[in-house]
């Protein structure tokens, strides 16, 4: 008992010498000991957080996906720009973790038959000279083979992390440049304002040239600090955009990159695959020349996006309406048009009264409501949505009172229940009609086309 207590704390004593230095100044040279001591046991570390993390990262990727479309179908776009960011930061760590774990792998075996078999012998091999002279030039000791793994590991996840800052700069360029906008064109206080937009229009136009500089410079690596006289007149600009960018975090990390080519390399190694496996998990297969996946039903074609049982996932979305089923065995109806923002453009261009004088459609604080002479009246707005949307089955038209409620994903829409009893067994084809899409026509347009079949007890 009393050797095993001896051993526990014996190891715990090491392990805390090797993760604790003794001394916090980086100049000390304690300090560059423990450093020295760190990055040599720093695999074992690298395999525990590289596991954990892609576990993590593996069961949050499905519902961040599922984020991004469900604000993409309720035109959320400023949600959906920052749903896809994050996305795609987890896409680069999941793709670099696994890599990571995979050539740490490698190097853990070649560790292993080091150890079994020594460095490779070519005398034993009794292969020709030919053959000898360019196996020890092109491939060389195993030694040199287990310190280039090491290095790829060390490096791999180093980048994997770096990745996250990149896609978030860009996701605050991104975002910098939606405000603006924003704040420029819909903004009910100051759009229409003439000045105000020119103002505004000619800092976003100086701001997005200036990102473009900075940009030239990152992929020239850094082109415009090497010159004298460019580098004071670049120095404010990357100074400004150090701080926009969130760059001044990580930016220790990536001079590390540059001045090794070692790193360099891997970085533009890691570029073209992370486009080759973009485009292989968007490939397709095309199974027929005639028939084809479609979004939306058509007479002949019935998609899964207009039928509410057969959209059982979550990342299922209604396009534009729905129903209940393909077969219908009830009396009644159900249909379910969703709501779009066209939809009240064309309910305020019938009726005028129902416009208010500041539209507040958008982003806004739960806490903060702009008031309005011309309230919303719900009775209204339904009736003057009656007029321009209206449901025809086969070619009987069908009236119908409607109701506002939700969808599954919590998505705004128009609900209805229609009477079709006396509707004949059978295929039918339900269309719902909307206001034309170009003005100078006068008949509506089909908005979509649902076939169903209608079965009585």
């Amino acid at each position: 008992m009393y050797l095993k207590r001896l051993f526990i704390f014996r190891k715990v004593s090491i392990f805390q010498q090797t993760t604790t230095p003794m001394n916090n100044d980086y100049r000390s040279p304690s300090f560059k000991r423990w450093l020295d001591k760190l990055q040599q046991e720093s695999w074992q570390l690298e395999l525990i957080i590289s596991g954990f993390a892609i576990y993590a990262l593996i069961l949050a990727y499905e519902p961040l996906k599922v984020a991004s479309l469900t604000a993409k179908e309720m035109n959320l776009d400023f949600f959906h720009t920052m749903w896809e960011a994050v996305t795609i930061i987890w896409g680069i760590l999941i793709f670099n973790l696994i890599l990571h774990v995979i050539i740490r792998g490698l190097w853990i075996g070649a560790v292993g038959l080091r150890y079994v078999s020594g460095d490779i012998d070519y005398n034993a091999l009794k292969y020709s000279k030919q053959f000898t002279t360019y196996l020890k030039k092109n491939v060389g000791s195993f030694d040199k083979y287990i310190g280039q793994l090491e290095k790829y590991c060390s490096v791999l996840f180093a980048i994997s992390f770096l990745s996250i800052f990149y896609t978030l700069s860009l996701f605050i360029f991104i975002l910098i440049l939606a405000a603006v906008a924003y704040l420029i064109f819909e903004n009910p206080y100051l759009s229409g304002i003439m000045w105000v937009e020119m103002g505004f229009s000619v800092g976003l136009t100086i701001f997005i040239l200036l990102s473009i500089i900075v940009f030239i410079d990152f992929i020239g690596q850094g082109i415009f600090k090497k010159n004298k006289w460019i580098a004071k007149i670049y120095f404010p600009i990357y100074w400004l955009f150090s701080y926009l960018t969130l760059s001044f975090l990580y930016r220790p990390i990536i001079y590390n990159f540059l001045d090794n080519k070692f790193g360099k390399r891997i970085v533009f190694l890691l570029l073209p695959l992370y486009i080759i496996t973009s485009f292989l998990f968007n490939i397709d297969f095309k199974h027929s020349n005639y028939l084809s996946n479609k979004p939306t039903s058509l007479e002949n074609y019935a998609s899964s996006y207009n039928y509410e049982d057969l959209m059982l996932d979550n990342k299922d979305f209604i396009k534009t309406a729905s129903i209940p089923s393909k077969i219908i065995k009830e009396n009644y109806l159900k249909v379910f048009i969703l709501f779009k923002k066209n939809i009240e453009d064309q309910i305020f261009e019938k009726n005028e009264a129902l416009k208010p004088k500041f539209d507040q459609r958008g982003i806004s604080f739960s806490n903060i409501k702009i008031q309005t002479k011309n309230h919303l009246n719900e009775l209204d707005y339904l009736s003057t949505f009656k007029e321009l949307y209206y449901i025809q089955i086969d070619s009987l038209r069908f009236s119908s009172d409607y109701i506002i409620t939700t969808d599954k994903h919590k998505r705004l829409g128009f609900e209805t229940y229609l009477n079709i009893r006396d509707l004949k067994e059978g295929k039918h084809i339900l269309r719902i009609l909307a206001p034309p899409a170009d003005s100078t026509q006068v008949a509506n347009d089909t908005l979509v086309t649902i076939p169903f079949w209608h079965f009585k007890y």
